[in-house]
């Protein structure tokens, strides 16, 4: 990882958000540049997981670079080749639905579209509550695109939320090595319960 470009994405699945700054910590002991961007609604909303300026003041500290917070920000990472590889974690089904449909209108999703111009990979760490119920198709339609990668996820309460699926985060540093180097990291999908195994 030492001097590779990541871009770093966060979207709303607020509960998880502490648990992801463990793997960016990971990310830049592994020696990586890793650049936060966050959706407007992590940007702008307090939830009991934590405030939206507690989010982006620990992400500056762990990262060492601002955070990109806007459209406009973001476009530049495609034209000026800014990135190696550009992580979605959390990537909730609300991005995934916009991503698998071509909706460009969050920063997340403004720094996907612009990278993927110059054909380098997209790594995709879910944690959505309908998984398995309207956003399957998504993840299907993603999961055959061209440069789109997924740190594995399986079922994650499957007692009282039968349709969500969650990556297993500490997978993400070994998915974005794989992803970086064209693999989807295997197995994809994880027995019920796996994901949340060591975290």
């Amino acid at each position: 990882m030492e001097g590779t470009r990541i871009g770093f994405g966060l979207t709303g699945s607020f509960c998880t958000i502490p648990m992801i700054f463990k793997e960016i910590e990971n990310l830049c002991m592994m020696g990586a540049s890793v650049m936060p961007i966050v959706s407007y609604h992590v940007n702008s909303m307090d939830t009991r997981f934590g405030t939206a300026e507690d989010t982006k003041a620990r992400l500056k500290e762990i990262t060492g670079h601002d955070v990109i917070s806007t459209i406009d920000g973001a476009e530049p990472i495609g034209p000026n080749q800014l990135l190696d590889l550009m992580i979605v974690a959390p990537c909730t089904g609300n991005t995934l639905a916009k991503m698998a449909n071509g909706i460009t209108d969050t920063p997340v999703l403004m720094a996907v579209k612009s990278h993927l111009r110059n054909d380098r990979p997209v790594l995709l760490c879910i944690a959505s509550n309908d998984s398995l119920g309207v956003n399957a198709k998504n993840i299907g339609m993603l999961l055959g695109r061209k440069n789109i990668y997924f740190v594995p996820f399986g079922q994650d309460g499957i007692a009282v939320k039968h349709c969500s699926m969650q990556s297993k985060f500490s997978l993400l540093p070994s998915a974005a090595l794989a992803a970086l180097s064209r693999t989807q990291l295997q197995p994809l999908l994880l027995s019920a319960g796996e994901c949340l195994k060591g975290e």
